[in-house]
């Protein structure tokens, strides 16, 4: 963990913070999802994470597309805002965030898949029929549902 998260823990230990996220659903032209398999709690999701300070959102969806999966985003489309107590999470270490989640789709981008082995243990790409909510990280399961009802699942 790096920058403003990073000091705001430093401050409030594991304490609830208000997190702005940035994240991508990327899909291929087969309509299938980009997921990485999390090291923290070995759940699904897509790429995404902490907007830094006075960072603009979407440059902060293409920074974790790239860090995360090697992707470089060529266009970005807005597809949901994720808040509320369903976005409410506390993480394996202890840490407890409110997210208010942007979430972006991209359907345009370059580079090939490498996954950020501090965060990511697999990256894959999954048909809609093919995903359990189950196994998709718990703050991200009502962005996911409102993707797969639209996708017909």
């Amino acid at each position: 963990m790096t920058g403003y998260i990073a000091e705001m823990r430093k401050l409030v230990g594991h304490r609830t913070i208000m997190q702005c996220a940035a994240s991508v659903i990327c899909v291929d032209e087969q309509g299938r999802i980009l997921l990485g398999k999390r090291t923290d709690n070995h759940l699904w999701g897509y790429s995404g994470g902490s907007v830094e300070i006075d960072e603009y959102v979407e440059d902060g969806a293409k920074r974790e597309l790239q860090e995360e999966t090697g992707l470089t985003a060529d266009g970005l489309e807005l597809f949901f805002i994720n808040s509320g107590p369903e976005a409410h999470y506390i993480y394996p270490n202890g840490d407890e965030v409110s997210n208010v989640e942007i979430v972006y789709l991209c359907r345009r981008y370059h580079g090939e898949l490498r996954p950020q082995e501090s965060e990511i243990e697999e990256l894959r790409f999954f048909e809609t029929e093919e995903i359990d909510l189950d196994l998709i990280s718990p703050p991200i399961r009502p962005v996911m549902r409102r993707y797969l009802s639209l996708a017909g699942k």
